[in-house]
Order: structure tokens, then sequence, then C-alpha cells
């Protein structure tokens, strides 16, 4: 199965879900090596890149091994988005640009940006519009969710002006703001975006934490392809299980504690070789913690874990581990980064009297300068 997102061919259709502080190059690094796919940057902000952020341009770095430079951008301003996008294309020559209107955090809704955004749905086509100008051939895609809550649900109008405006591709979260990463995500959302968006491909992102969930939401929403997040944090041989699993192949058991082990000390290996020992080990230790979770390795080497600060550290902790340990049957669905929700959404005051007003809200982007 071949997933096309304008000149892009994704086969399997498998996106790496932008993460903040996570899909770092040394992590779409780890996570390309066991599997084909698009692999998607952690999000940076449009009003950051065009003031040349030192920090936001830092991130946009890639390895030689990235055939494909995806970027994730936040925005609110078209302006400002639309030169961000300009910049992205023309001078980092990036193939893909991804927009990000499904963040829940409340410092980002309480300004109008993220998962709030898409209720000012004359703002949204403005920005949507602005980017696609300014990628040219370059294709655009969004993210987001299904609304701010069940009362205010916003996903199938922000599919339709997606469609409208150019957009090569849509990928859903098929929870709300409100619900943040609580509950069960709802596939029967991604199934109806899928019915009314009908001349581009429609994603769907949620609980997909083994092979078999994938080819499940495939099969249950009709759905064009799959985005996976937390179900890949300190499993990135989950790509290698989707690739067999869309081939038609058996998945293979979950790796033995000595491989996890390996691939730790790969992982480490990027991200000092990117940022320096001190830098990369600090990165490090969320990583560790998420490669263990499911292994009998005791409360003690788990807090070790997470307070690595040398590849020597780690090496130490390393020799200590039972290679021949399996994962606990139970932990494959063990949910891994955040498991914060449901809690109420902010908005800005007025935000939902004027939703044809197109006026950027502000200061959105300012809590969020410089990434």
């Amino acid at each position: 199965m071949t997933l096309r997102i304008g000149p892009l061919v994704v086969d399997p259709p498998i996106v790496l879900a932008p993460m903040a502080g996570v899909t770092d190059a040394p992590f779409r690094g780890v996570c390309s090596r066991f599997g084909a796919g698009l692999y998607v940057s952690e999000m940076i902000t449009a009003r950051a890149l065009v003031e040349r952020n030192e920090r936001t341009l830092s991130m946009l770095r890639f390895d030689g091994s990235e055939a494909t430079r995806s970027v994730q951008l936040y925005g609110t301003d078209p302006r400002t988005l639309g030169e961000a996008v300009k910049f992205l294309v023309n001078d980092i020559g990036v193939d893909h640009v991804d927009m990000n209107f499904g963040c829940p955090v409340p410092k980002v809704t309480r300004k109008g940006g993220g998962s709030a955004l898409p209720v000012r749905q004359r703002l949204l086509r403005d920005i949507v519009r602005a980017a696609v100008a300014a990628a040219g051939a370059v294709p655009v895609t969004i993210k987001f969710r299904m609304g701010v809550d069940d009362g205010l649900l916003t996903y199938l109008p922000t599919g339709r002006i997606a469609q409208e405006e150019g957009v090569a591709a849509v990928a859903l979260h098929a929870r709300t703001a409100e619900q943040l990463y609580s509950g069960t995500a709802r596939w029967e959302a991604i199934a109806a975006l899928k019915a009314h968006v009908t001349t581009i491909p429609v994603l769907g992102n949620g609980d997909i934490w083994e092979a078999h969930d994938a080819l499940a939401m495939l099969a249950q929403t009709g759905c064009d392809g799959v985005v996976v997040g937390r179900g890949c944090l300190g499993r990135p041989w989950l790509f290698r299980d989707l690739v067999d699993a869309f081939a038609g192949r058996p998945v293979q058991p979950p790796p033995l504690l000595g491989e996890v082990g390996t691939v730790m000390r790969d992982h480490a290996e990027r991200l000092v070789e990117w940022n320096g020992e001190e830098g990369g080990m600090k990165s490090f230790r969320k990583h560790a913690s998420w490669y263990l979770t499911g292994y009998p390795v005791g409360s003690q080497r788990r807090a070790r874990a997470a307070l690595v600060a040398t590849l020597a550290d780690l090496d130490t902790l390393i020799a200590e581990l039972d290679p021949e340990a399996r994962i606990k049957d139970n932990a494959l669905r063990a949910a891994r980064g955040h498991t914060s929700g449901p809690r109420p959404v902010h908005l800005p005051e007025g935000w939902l009297d004027l939703i044809d007003d197109p006026t950027p809200p502000e200061g959105a982007e300012l809590l969020v300068s410089g990434g």
C-alpha cells in the first residue's frame, strides 16, 4: 500500500508524528534504521524562524540518511507563516511542510493557537492558503485534533478547508483538545473525515501501540495511512513491525533486553554527536526510561537510567542488564510520554464570538518562539 503526498511517495504509508523535544534528527535516524516511512521533525515556530532565532535554526538539522527533509511548522499569522515556508523551501531545501493545528497545551490554546485556531475558520483558511502558495511544488500537510471539546468539533470543516486550499494530505489525531492524551482515540472520527475529504489522503493518528493496530485502523476507517506518536517512544523497532505488517509478513517478537541495550547505545551516541555529551545525555534520559519500560530491570536501575550523565554511565548500566530478559506480556501497550487529561480548554476571551474574524491572535507565537 503506497501513500502519495503530492510528489512524495511514502511506502509503506507510515508517518512519524512530530513530537516536541523528541523527534530531533538523532531520534529520526534511529527510527528510520528500522523501516521506511516519512519522518517529520519536531515542531518549530514560524515567527522564530523568520526572526532567525538561533535555537530554532539549530533544530533545522538533518543527518545524511534523511532522503526526505520534513518539517512541522507552527504559526498563527498568514504573513509570517508564508515567509517561514519560503525560507524552509528556498534556503533550507525541505521536501515537505506539515502545519500544527492540534497542539492542546494550555499556554498555546489560551492565546488562540494550536487546536484553538481551527475555531476561526476564515483565519485558518488564510493561513493554509499562504503556506500552500509559499511552498510552491513542495507539499503542505496539516495535522489537527477533532476540536476543542465534544461541544465544539472542528475537524470536518478543517479538512474541507485544507482540501479546498490545496493541502496535499490531512492527519487527524482522533481526540479533542479537552481529552489531551486520556481515554481512547475515537477512530470513528477518522472514518467520518475520510468520508468528508475525498480528493486528498487522510491519515489517522491515535493509539497505534502495536503493528496490528495500524492495520485495524485502516480497516475500520478507510484512511490512507497512519501517524505514529507515543507508540514508538522507547520502541523504534515499531517501524520494523509496521513494515512487516503492511507487507503481510509475520511481525517479529519484541527484542530481548540485550538488543534494547544496543539500540539505546546507538541512540545516545547520536545525541552526543549532535549536542555534545552533556546536552546529548540530558536529552537521552527520558528515552532511557522509555526503552526500559516493561522490562524486569528493577526500580534502582530505572532511577539510574533517568540520571545518566555520560556514555560511560550508560555503558555501566547496560552491562548490568540481563541480555536475555523479555518484555512483560502486558507492557507493549503501556503508554509512554504524555498521559494527562482530560482537562478543560482555555480559549482567549471572546474567541467564540467572532468565528469569522481573520485577525491573527495577539501573542500566540511569542510563547513558543524559539522552537
